[in-house]
């Protein structure tokens, strides 16, 4: 299969995992189907895409004051969003919305942490052997 592929369906299940991780722990987020469920995660996916970087690049000055934690009401704002576009997909307020935001980020960080390979030691050019450097140009 394409790599490539495969990372956007891990990526959708980590979300979706994150997104039903939160029904379950915070009592105002809660979804009718599994079909509603891919909608929901389909849209958020969407709007981190598309609507997050345009969002981080408006608020960043509010971001530097609040020292990144404006990137979770972002999120928080996404999945508010989220709840009121998706027939199915209950979000009772902002403080539920800004804990399932919450619960879906740490999930999206520990599993992708979790899955990605490591990182070899050293990292490029420390490994002890020389490097071979013929894309530089020497005038």
């Amino acid at each position: 299969m394409n790599q490539p592929f495969v990372n956007l369906l891990v990526r959708w299940l980590v979300l979706a995992l994150g997104v039903m991780l939160s029904t379950k722990i915070v009592p105002g987020i809660s979804y009718d189907t599994g079909t509603t469920l891919l909608v929901v995660v389909l849209l958020l996916s969407l709007f981190n895409a598309v609507l997050k970087p345009l969002l981080l690049l408006f608020t960043l000055p509010f971001i530097v004051l609040t020292m990144g934690l404006g990137i979770w009401m972002i999120n928080a704002v996404l999945f508010y969003f989220v709840g009121r576009l998706v027939d199915g997909f209950h979000v009772a307020g902002f403080g539920s919305a800004l804990l399932g935001a919450l619960i879906v980020s740490v999930t999206n960080l520990v599993l992708n942490r979790l899955l990605t390979p490591p990182r070899p030691p050293g990292g490029p050019g420390r490994s002890g052997a020389p490097t071979k450097r013929e894309d530089v140009i020497d005038i």
